[in-house]
C-alpha cells in the first residue's frame, strides 16, 4: 500500500448501529491555474501607478481611503517581491525576472484594470527574453476609522463610565494577471483581499497609525507569495464511507481499518466480494474501491465501484463513480502540471 496519510474519523457518522463509517484521505488536487509547458521563465511587473488622466481620481480615492502614495508604492513593491520570490522557489522556472525599472500605468483608484495591449506584453517578454508575464494590476489598502463610546466597567454617580473607542478597519486588495504572449491569452485574473482590524483608545490607534504601513507592507508581500500558490498543485483532505457492517469478517476488517491496517481489512472485505447475499458482495465490492482508491489505483477504484452498482445495485457507489470520474479528470491534469515542474 502507497503510504498515504489516512486517518479515521473520530466518530461514527451515524450512531452505534449505522452500517457505514467515515474516513479521510489527503488527495492532490491539480492547480487552478494551468501553464503552458513552454513556458520556462517569466518576468514579473507592477502596474499599480494612476495614469496622469486618472490622476485625480486617483489622489481622491486615496484621501477618502486614508492611504498615502507612499504606502501604495512600497505595499505594491512587496507583493511583487512576495510573488517573485514564492516563483524563485518553483523549479518549473528556470528564470524569473522582477522588472522594478518599468513605468506601467493603469486606472489606480481601487480599480481592477483593464488588461495591457498584447503589443506591450509582447515588447516586454521580448526585451527580457521571457515566455509569460505576471502583472500586479492593482493594489489597495482602503481604511475606515469610526469613533464610538464603549463601558470601562466601573460607576461613576450610578452611572457606567464610558471612553471613546476607535474602530479602524483596512481592506488590502491585490489583482493580478497573468499574460501569455505566445498564445495571446490571459491565463489568469483573480483579486486577493485580506482585512486588518485595530479597536481601542485614540492613543492607542494613534499608535496603530504609525505601524499601519508596516502591517500594509507585510499583507502585501504575503498576497504576493499567495498568489503564487494558484499554479502550484494542492493537498485537500476527502471524506469516504466505508462498510462496517454485512459478515462476521465485515466485523473484523472494521477493527483492522480502525487500527490502520488497512491492507488486512482488504483481504477480508475481498473474500465477501463472492459472498451468496448480493446486499453483503455488493458492500465488499464497494469497499474495494475505496481500498483502491487509498492505494493510489482509481482506475481499480472504479472498476470496483461500478461493479457494485452494476452487479449489486448498491446506491452508495452511484455517487462514488461520479467522485471517482472527477478525480480521473483531476489526475489527468494534475499529472500534466507535474511533468512539466519536474523537467524545467
Amino acid at each position: 500500500m502507497k503510504n498515504l496519510c489516512i486517518a479515521l474519523s473520530a466518530g461514527l457518522l451515524f450512531a452505534s448501529c449505522s452500517s457505514t463509517n467515515l474516513m479521510s484521505l489527503s488527495v492532490v488536487q491539480p492547480a487552478p491555474v494551468t501553464l503552458p509547458n513552454y513556458a520556462k521563465t517569466v518576468a514579473v511587473v507592477n502596474r499599480t501607478r494612476a495614469t496622469n488622466e486618472t490622476r485625480t481620481v486617483d489622489a481622491l480615492h486615496k484621501a477618502m481611503s486614508l492611504e498615502s502614495s507612499n504606502l501604495q508604492k512600497e505595499g505594491a513593491r512587496a507583493s511583487m517581491t512576495g510573488l517573485a520570490d514564492e516563483l524563485m522557489k518553483n523549479n518549473r522556472f528556470s528564470m524569473v525576472k522582477p522588472l522594478t525599472n518599468l513605468d506601467l500605468r493603469s486606472f489606480g483608484a481601487g480599480v481592477f484594470p483593464s488588461a495591457m495591449s498584447w503589443d506591450t506584453v509582447e515588447k516586454i517578454c521580448r526585451d527580457n527574453n521571457t515566455d509569460l508575464l505576471f502583472s500586479l494590476e492593482l493594489f489597495d489598502a482602503e481604511t475606515k476609522a469610526a469613533v464610538g463610546q464603549t463601558a470601562l466597567g466601573t460607576m461613576v454617580g450610578g452611572v457606567p463610565a464610558l471612553a471613546q473607542q476607535v474602530n479602524m478597519t483596512t481592506l488590502v486588495k491585490t489583482g493580478w494577471r497573468i499574460y501569455d504572449p505566445s498564445s495571446r491569452n490571459i491565463l489568469d485574473e483573480y483579486v486577493l483581499s485580506r482585512d486588518l482590524a485595530f479597536r481601542g483608545s485614540p492613543m492607542a490607534a494613534a499608535s496603530a497609525i504609525i505601524g499601519h504601513k508596516e502591517e500594509v507592507v507585510k499583507v502585501g508581500n504575503q498576497a504576493g507569495q499567495a498568489y503564487a500558490y494558484r499554479i502550484m498543485p494542492y493537498s485537500v483532505r476527502v471524506s469516504r464511507f466505508y462498510y462496517v457492517r454485512g459478515s462476521s469478517n465485515f466485523t473484523v476488517a472494521t477493527r483492522m481499518a480502525r487500527t490502520g491496517n488497512w491492507d488486512g481489512a482488504a483481504k477480508l472485505w475481498q473474500q465477501e466480494t463472492t459472498n451468496a447475499s448480493r446486499k453483503v458482495a455488493g458492500r465488499a465490492c464497494y469497499n474495494m474501491a475505496i481500498i483502491s482508491e487509498i492505494n493510489g489505483d482509481l482506475n481499480g477504484a472504479m472498476a470496483w465501484a461500478q461493479k457494485a452498482y452494476e452487479n449489486y445495485n448498491n446506491r452508495l457507489a452511484l455517487s462514488y463513480v461520479n467522485v471517482l470520474r472527477n478525480r480521473q479528470s483531476n489526475d489527468a491534469v494534475l499529472k500534466e502540471q507535474t511533468e512539466v515542474s519536474s523537467n524545467p
